[in-house]
């Protein structure tokens, strides 16, 4: 574990951060592919604000932990994509915003719903149910007591396109008729695979038919090894190299002239051991704190039923004083007044910290008492507001079929 003294102090009259911008909700961000995509099907009722090609068929890659800086980092590990986007792609835009978080769960329902994290309310890794007063999991643990189907009660896209066109997910078999599927992806006909080459044969016969076809086509083992390893790793480049060869085994196996997108839920950067701080272990950052929840880098705190403004006040200043220009260090009001969550429900504001704690740096926060020793153990890190983990990219081309396939 790494000691809480390790970080850099700060005076406490460093400059406050200002907060970056929104995510760009309805015009260029993760919520805009599915709906997009519909409009390119020439189904009524939906806007290309991405202007993606018109089409017979759309296979969606959703690359997760697949940052737009990675990918042009590592651009050697990738040479089919590499090929594909020297081509050009018309004025379908190069990169996308994620969700805010820049999370898993946040960013998979904008692109399930169309909608913000405040409006489908899948505001974060884990974060407070009001109801229960306690800090839910939003991801692969959820809770027993939480109706996936209550908490983000919005239509898929996939449900509002049941009868005009096929929509078929193909993942990993575990995710069929999860809790976080049926809350942010339900609706759709389900293809399973444990490894990259089943799920891309189950693609191929799954859009062997003559339809209208809109595709989600999952694919985790990037994200799994920058955790394990971190996204500079052998392990997390070798992984990159599986899913250029995915993209290149799809454009070759789906029907010619499918559009077939790639793109990510968030980007990554990886935090040193050292910088993987136990916040909890200074009292004057958990003073008057009821709950705490989120991302290692971007923290909800949930105060006290009876703490004040001056309360508030106190801790975002201790924040402030312990870690300087390292973290941006916001209230919910000022969230909400910065569009960071899209519009927000009035349902959801309450799973939203009075409290926001997030990274600037490579830094991760943890508090030691409510998460396991292994979870300090993880290297690449996502969830905050920079650019590495924010921005992915979108990469366009058609399908070329099995006559375009050569020797």
């Amino acid at each position: 574990m790494a000691a809480h003294d390790n970080v850099h102090a700060e005076p406490a009259t460093a400059p406050v951060p200002e907060l970056p911008s929104a995510p760009l909700f309805g015009s260029k961000s993760i919520a805009e592919v599915f709906t997009s995509a519909a409009a390119s099907l020439g189904v009524p009722g939906y806007a290309n604000q991405l202007h993606l090609p018109p089409a017979q068929r759309v296979c969606v890659v959703l690359a997760d932990g697949l940052g737009r800086g990675l990918l042009k980092q590592k651009a050697s590990h990738t040479p089919f994509l590499r090929s594909v986007m020297t081509g050009g792609q018309g004025n379908v835009p190069t990169w996308i915003d994620s969700a805010f978080p820049s999370t898993t769960a946040a960013s998979l329902a904008s692109l399930g719903t169309g909608l913000s994290a405040g409006q489908h309310g899948m505001v974060g890794y884990d974060v407070l149910d009001p109801g229960q007063d306690k800090v839910v999991n939003l991801l692969g643990n959820w809770d027993a007591q939480v109706d996936p189907l209550a908490w983000q009660p919005h239509p898929t896209v996939f449900e509002r396109l049941s009868g005009e066109v096929d929509v078929v997910t193909v993942s990993l078999p575990q995710f069929g008729n999860s809790p976080m599927t049926r809350a942010a992806l339900r609706g759709s006909r389900f293809e399973g695979g444990t490894t990259l080459h089943a799920r891309t044969a189950a693609a191929a016969e799954a859009m062997a038919g003559s339809g209208p076809s809109l595709m989600y086509f999952y694919v985790n083992e990037l994200d799994k090894a920058g955790h394990r390893y971190g996204c500079q790793s052998d392990r997390w480049e070798h992984q990159l190299e599986e899913l250029d060869a995915t993209a290149k085994r799809l454009s070759a196996t789906l029907p010619a002239g499918t559009t077939i997108l790639v793109t990510g839920d968030h980007g990554m950067l990886d935090v040193p051991e050292s910088q993987r701080i136990d916040y909890s272990a200074d009292p004057s950052l958990v003073a008057g704190v009821r709950h705490t929840a989120g991302e290692p880098r971007m923290v909800h705190l949930y105060l006290e039923p009876d703490a004040g403004e001056a309360s508030r006040n106190a801790l975002i200043g201790a924040w402030r004083k312990r870690f300087g220009e390292r973290i941006w260090a916001f209230t919910r009001e000022q969230a909400l007044a910065a569009g960071l969550f899209g519009e927000v429900h009035p349902q959801v504001a309450p799973r939203i910290g009075d409290v926001m704690i997030a990274a600037r740096d490579t830094l991760a926060l943890y508090d030691t008492r409510r998460v396991r020793p292994t979870a300090l153990e993880v290297v690449g890190q996502h969830g905050s507001l920079t650019k590495a983990e924010r921005e992915v990219p979108l990469v366009c081309f058609p399908a070329a079929g099995k006559k375009g396939r050569r020797g």
